[in-house]
């Protein structure tokens, strides 16, 4: 820490302006190093970050730095080709800051050897997330989130969490976190709407699920359609059911192909989509398999529907159901 003149109060000290163009770079190399493809809104985002308060403005240079220097580390050890080399990258970051978002992540990544275990390690993450933003910076920032870089690191924490979370049947704290997740950021960069909406329908909680489809009304996506008639029909709303099926058939009409079993799911999730693709229904299974498979009285009325021919379907209902890809887990 450096020392201050006599007299000086104490408190923030100014960051030199070197060291502000080194977080500047670095805060541009982080984000393209993290984000599957650099947006403009991302560089917007940098652009505001750049001129808004920061998290490191109560910090001294030195503190500063250091947070800087881990940051730059754990980026390291993310792309490290060997575990070995990865554990030592992000060892060294947790030494500069023991709050290290990032570096949490891939050490959680590298030591849990159970879900219950990375769920762990996952909320120490969170919570050192909490405490290296400050709760004065978190209320005052609320709601704009993904527009400030310094919060990326916890916001990726909170979703790892409520994915694992979802993954092994957690579903209350799973809906908590991602709820926690849209309070901060409502313009939902990271999609989380999707299965929230599903855990909300799975779960019975028409409230929640209408509050969602109230809040994002003008999503056209397949999920948020392939929702509502479901929702409806939980309501008890037939007539909305029937209605709603026909626009999430024109929306994306792979997706009854693929829960009736006419097509084969693939292995694994997609990375990439594109709206209508057979790509997106298979995402909109992952999301909703789980609510059809808890509200069955509305998944057999949607397989009745779905019969055009107005035979039984092959496979039967039951058989289709057990066959559905269980919440959160990788289709097999």
């Amino acid at each position: 820490m450096t020392k201050k003149p006599a007299g000086e109060k104490a408190g923030k000290k100014a960051i030199s302006p070197d060291l502000a163009m080194e977080q500047a770079k670095r805060q541009i190399g982080g984000l393209i190093q993290n984000e599957d493809g650099v947006t403009v809104g991302d560089l917007q985002a940098l652009m505001a970050s750049l001129s808004a308060p920061s998290v490191t403005d109560e910090l001294s240079e030195e503190e500063a730095e250091a947070r800087s220097r881990a940051l730059d580390l754990a980026f390291d050890a993310m792309d490290a080709e060997t575990e070995a080399a990865a554990r030592k990258l992000a060892k060294r970051a947790l030494r500069l800051d023991p709050d290290c978002v990032d570096a949490l992540l891939v050490m959680t990544g590298l030591d849990s050897r159970s879900p219950r275990q990375a769920i762990e390690g996952l909320q120490k993450a969170v919570a050192a997330g909490e405490r290296s933003l400050g709760e004065r910076f978190i209320a005052e920032n609320k709601g704009r989130f993904w527009l400030m870089l310094d919060t990326r690191p916890y916001m990726r924490a909170l979703g790892q969490l409520a994915e694992a979370q979802r993954s092994l049947g957690i579903s209350l704290d799973a809906i908590r976190t991602y709820e926690r997740m849209l309070e901060l950021n409502p313009n939902d960069n990271q999609g989380v709407r999707d299965p929230l909406l599903g855990l909300y329908l799975g779960t019975g909680d028409l409230k929640g699920a209408g509050r969602l489809l109230k809040q994002y009304k003008d999503d056209g996506s397949a999920n948020f359609e392939w929702a509502r008639v479901t929702e409806r029909f939980m309501a008890g709303d037939r007539e909305g059911a029937a209605a709603a099926l026909k626009a999430a058939r024109r929306a994306n009409p792979h997706v009854e192909r693929l829960l009736t079993q006419k097509k084969p799911l693939p292995k694994e999730l997609p990375e990439m989509y594109s709206p209508g693709s057979e790509a997106e229904a298979v995402l909109v299974l992952n999301f909703l398999s789980g609510a059809w498979a808890e509200q069955q009285e509305a998944a057999f009325w949607l397989f009745d529907q779905l019969s055009a021919d107005g035979r039984p379907l092959a496979p039967a209902k039951k058989a289709a159901l057990r066959r559905m890809p269980a919440r959160g887990k990788r289709l097999q």
